[in-house]
């Protein structure tokens, strides 16, 4: 046994003390000597003191209990260091085995990752080599998804979830980022999920490819069937025979096919005969065939753009819809020839030359402004011989050199932009002549006579220049702001108006400027900022305005403000003082005269109220003193108190009239419509006049056709507007003569006409007889209040009607009510 050296000495290797050991041995040793003293003086003193019996038994106790500690300890500590040592041994052992696993694993080119637990991390053992891709970095290793390929990393996660929640194994291929394959077996051992990924190589790196070769071959083939079967276009394979096999979803629908055994029991086929034939030939000759052909596509006719391809297995086939694109080329067509129809319908001569400067196409107007023959120019002549004719017909400008003038004019040939040229022609006419070069060569001559416009222009700066001067002798002032705000043009007006400085005027100040020396001659500050915001702003929408300013000196200015096209805005200024003042004084005499007109009419209602009520009591004592049953009254009583009756009534009927149009001018009064008899109510309004028709001996004719029935009114106010009419006709009638009351139906319309034969009515009276407290007397006819007509004519208006009149001097007046019959509300408020 191996001894080392300690404190106390050399004590054998296994054999060295724990601190807690150590520290109880120098505790024994410690009471030992401090025993063995006491001893000895317990020993002497027990022969002198047999007291301390006691106190030597106790410490002898701890003494024997202190080496039996010491036993325990020391047997305790030699077993704590066998364990220990047989503990170290097994772990190196082991260590030893786990190094000589990583090494065999290190050396077979591969990877292991094992899974314990979901806490815990795997373990990674082994490497690949770098060229299949795999990252040595543990980290950078398990992100699967950056060193393999997409399809590779989500079956090796599927993979490894199933592994790990199921312990269903595995063993696919991998392709790695960089193209190389890996393979990874999947398996449990000792309850965990272990993962080995190998580097392929030889036949089974060539399988891998194989197999991943093939796995992107059926994706592709997938994708493409889907796709053709998705495609709007007929598709179809047929074997070694010319028989169908499949045909896509386009197909089945064109040949009107329920699904494809459907087509193949029914042999259904979209190409006819003639073509099938066609294509069998063009595949025995060795090439592929495409044409346009006619199909019959869910009963209709259409031409399609058929490809049919052979192959080792057959042949394939996909049909393209043509007919739109024919009809394209065929409106393509005619669009051309209506282009050169219509080119030939321009005024501006066009004529287009090749690159070999030989005419190609011209127009009628070419022809005719350089009286060119048809027979020449369809010869496709050269530019030049083009040049000479018209130089012969003195349709050239006059040339001193003609050749160096020619060749000029061909040197547009050789530009890239378009060339502009002006021809003054002997004849006075000027041409504007365009050469637009052609990207593929030739050249577009157009000649465009100007002649006309030239002349408008200066007609037009004619006018401008009239203009100009009526707008200087305007009495408005104008002023015309560009879209950059600054001063156009002015009218002399205008710096009159505004005292404003013409030579500030003629600098064309922005209207900033202007608004600040115009803001000095009024306090209308708000108006000028709006006007210039409006001049200067940049708004989508620009809307004009007006409005009124005054100035200091109380001259009151009308402004303007007008939007102009391409940003320019126009502003006038009228001095509108005088018009004003005048305005003003009209409204103050209009205000007074409507203040007038409502005292006048609050005085008529507060007048007509108060006399009511006494009317009511004169009207009921002189009725009771003519009641018999009261007391008696002589002759001559009886006929006062009827004279007094009569004249109370008519003057309550007056007060009444009052109050009915004072009720139609507050707008409270409110028509109880209902359905009229139109009989019934003729007769209770021939009933209240009746007895003055007796007093004045006139004869009252009524014509009621008998089919007039009902129509919907107010009964009380159609009584009263008969009755008004009656009595005014009984007040202007002489004796024996005759009344009429007749009505009929006018389409939607009820028509009362009431006429008399009185002594009629001036012309000059006529326009104001339906004015309230109107009235003149004729004759021995006392006139009236004035307020019947005018009661009739609210009545009316307010039913929706009308009331008109016709008179003649001497041969009585008619005057004619229209209502309707159905009015458009069943409740009509005076307005």
């Amino acid at each position: 046994m191996p001894w080392h050296s300690g404190k106390s000495g050399w004590i054998p290797a296994g054999a060295r003390r724990p601190a807690a050991a150590r520290l109880a041995i120098l505790v024994a040793t410690l009471m030992l000597w401090g025993a063995r003293g006491a001893v000895a003086s317990e020993l002497t003193a027990a022969f002198l003191a047999p007291d301390r019996i006691v106190s030597f038994s106790a410490v002898f106790g701890v003494l024997i209990f202190a080496l039996v500690a010491i036993a325990v300890l020391l047997r305790a500590r030699d077993r704590a260091e066998a364990a220990l040592a047989e503990t170290q041994m097994r772990v190196a052992d082991l260590r030893a085995a786990a190094d000589r696993a990583e090494a065999l694993v290190n050396a077979d080119d591969q990877r292991l990752v094992a899974w314990s637990g979901p806490e815990e991390p795997p373990l990674v053992m082994g490497r690949l080599p770098r060229a299949c891709g795999a990252p040595e970095d543990r980290s950078a290793f398990l992100a699967f998804g950056t060193w393999l390929t997409g399809s590779s990393a989500s079956r090796l996660d599927l993979a490894l979830e199933r592994l790990r929640g199921l312990g269903e194994t595995f063993t696919i291929a991998l392709e790695t980022a960089n193209g190389s394959f890996v393979e990874a077996a999947g398996r449990t051992a000792a309850g965990r999920a272990v993962a080995r990924f190998r580097d392929l190589s030889g036949d089974r790196l060539a399988l891998a490819e194989l197999d991943a070769r093939h796995r992107r071959l059926s994706q592709d083939v997938t994708a493409m069937r889907a796709l053709i079967e998705a495609a709007p276009l007929p598709c179809w394979i047929r074997d070694r025979d010319g028989a169908l096999q499949w045909a896509n979803a386009a197909y089945l629908r064109a040949v009107e096919a329920n699904s494809l055994e459907d087509a193949l029991r029914r042999r259904l086929e979209l190409v006819d005969t003639a073509g099938r034939q066609a294509i069998v030939r063009a595949h025995a000759e060795g090439r592929d065939f495409g044409r346009r052909l006619p199909l019959v596509v869910a009963g209709e006719r259409r031409m399609f753009d058929v490809v049919d391809v052979a192959s080792e297995a057959g042949s394939a086939g996909l049909a393209t819809d043509a007919t739109e694109l024919e009809s394209l080329q065929a409106q393509m067509k005619r669009l051309v020839e209506f282009h050169a129809r219509t080119l030939d319908q321009l005024a501006t001569a066009v004529a287009v030359f090749g690159p070999d400067h030989r005419l190609r196409s011209y127009n009628a107007a070419f022809r005719q402004l350089f009286g060119l023959e048809s027979s020449f120019l369809d010869q496709q002549p050269d530019e030049s011989a083009v040049l000479e004719r018209m130089r012969a017909g003195r349709r050239l400008p006059e040339q001193v050199d003609f050749k160096s003038w020619r060749k000029e004019l061909f040197a547009a040939y050789q530009s890239v932009d378009a060339r502009e040229f002006w021809w003054h022609l002997p004849d006075g006419q000027t041409l504007r002549v365009i050469a637009n070069p052609h990207p593929q060569g030739g050249m577009t001559w157009i000649y465009e006579n100007v002649t006309e416009r030239l002349d408008l222009e200066s007609r037009y700066n004619a006018l401008i220049q009239v203009q100009g001067e009526t707008l200087d002798n305007l009495a408005e002032g104008v002023a015309v702001f560009g879209s950059d705000g600054r001063l156009r043009l002015h009218n002399p007006a205008f710096a009159r108006i505004w005292r404003l400085d013409p030579a500030m005027l003629a600098a064309r100040p922005h209207v900033g400027d202007i608004a600040r020396a115009c803001s000095a001659e009024t306090d209308g500050a708000e108006e000028w900022a709006r006007f210039t915001a409006e001049v200067a702003g940049l708004g989508e929408r620009r809307s004009g305005f007006h409005g009124r300013m005054e100035r200091h000196d109380r001259r009151i200015i009308d402004y303007a403000m007008v939007p102009l096209p391409n940003g320019q805005t126009m502003v006038t200024f009228v001095d509108v003082t005088d018009t004003v003042q005048v305005e003003r004084a009209l409204t103050d005499r209009n205000e007074a005269l409507e203040a007038a007109d409502g005292l006048k009419n609050a005085f008529i209602q507060h007048v007509s109220y108060e006399l009511r009520s006494p009317l009511t009591n004169i009207i009921g004592f002189a009725q009771l003193l003519a009641d018999v049953t009261v007391g008696p009254l002589n002759d001559k009583q009886r006929e006062y108190t009827g004279y007094i009756l009569s004249s109370s009534g008519s003057l309550l009927a007056i007060v009444n009239d009052i109050l009915d149009l004072a009720t139609v001018d507050a707008g409270i009064i409110t028509l109880d419509l209902g359905e009229v008899n139109v009989a019934d109510t003729v007769a209770a309004a021939t009933e209240g006049v009746r007895d003055r028709l007796r007093e004045s001996r006139l004869k009252l004719e009524t014509r009621l056709p008998a089919d007039l029935g009902n129509f919907v009114a107010d009964e009380k106010r159609i009584r009263q507007i008969l009755y008004n009419l009656l009595s005014n006709a009984v007040g202007f009638s002489p004796a024996g003569a005759t009344i009429r009351l007749a009505a009929r139906r006018a389409g939607d319309m009820i028509e009362f006409t009431v006429s008399d034969e009185g002594p009629g009515i001036p012309a000059d009276f006529i326009a104001s007889v339906f004015e309230r407290f109107e009235s003149r007397a004729s004759g021995s006819a006392r006139g009236g209040a004035g307020l019947g007509l005018a009661i009739v004519r609210s009545f009316v208006e307010l039913h929706g009607g009308s009331v008109a009149i016709v008179s003649e001097m001497g041969r009585g007046t008619t005057v004619t009510v229209r209502l309707p019959i159905r009015p458009d509300a069943l409740d009509i408020a005076a307005e």
